[in-house]
């Protein structure tokens, strides 16, 4: 694992969110944390993973919220303040299913044309897995779970009530399948 990298991008994400958002920091926390599950069907790429994982809300906080797109922000920050690594910026620009909320915002030409989506499916299904796991307070739930408390918090007639529900098919099927990779791998 890349120890330097996993904890400049701890820094990065602490220095962002831990004053002006808590419960986003303890999040973040919480999605790097599942990178321990998941870390034996990664090989190299691990402390990528829990960089991301770590990273990958950072575009909430209210000094980068330029198009109020978490995603789209957080990655050009990264790319543009940090020039982070080209694949730790397309993982948190592209994370849980991105295209399809920057689609109902207007912005996914401009998300795919910036960050195109990284050709590694086991990486980003991580991701996904490790996002979508986690409440918003870092604990372990199941993506089913996570995905009702986003429709409940937000409104399913919300830009991301619409977004989730459009994703949720796409959410669990990425969960499913790194869960099957985890079972095909000896511990």
């Amino acid at each position: 694992m890349n120890i330097e990298l996993v904890q400049w991008a701890r820094r990065v994400a602490e220095t962002e969110l831990a004053e002006p958002l808590p419960q986003r920091w303890r999040h973040s926390q919480g999605v790097a944390a599942r990178v321990v599950e998941v870390s034996r069907i990664l090989g190299k790429d691990v402390g990528l993973l829990k960089a991301a994982a770590v990273l990958h809300d950072v575009g909430y906080a209210p000094r980068l919220a330029a198009t109020r797109f978490h995603p789209l922000d957080g990655a050009r920050f990264l790319r543009d303040e940090l020039g982070a690594d080209e694949r730790l910026v397309r993982l948190v620009a592209n994370h849980s299913f991105a295209l399809l909320e920057a689609e109902e915002r207007q912005l996914r030409e401009e998300l795919a044309a910036e960050f195109p989506l990284l050709e590694q499916p086991l990486l980003v299904d991580a991701l996904v897995y490790c996002d979508m796991t986690t409440t918003p307070d870092g604990d372990r739930t199941t993506a089913q779970d996570r995905v009702a408390e986003i429709r409940s918090r937000y409104g399913d007639d919300s830009v991301v009530g619409r977004f989730i529900r459009r994703a949720a098919p796409e959410v669990f099927a990425s969960v499913e399948r790194v869960e099957a990779a985890l079972a095909a791998q000896p511990r």
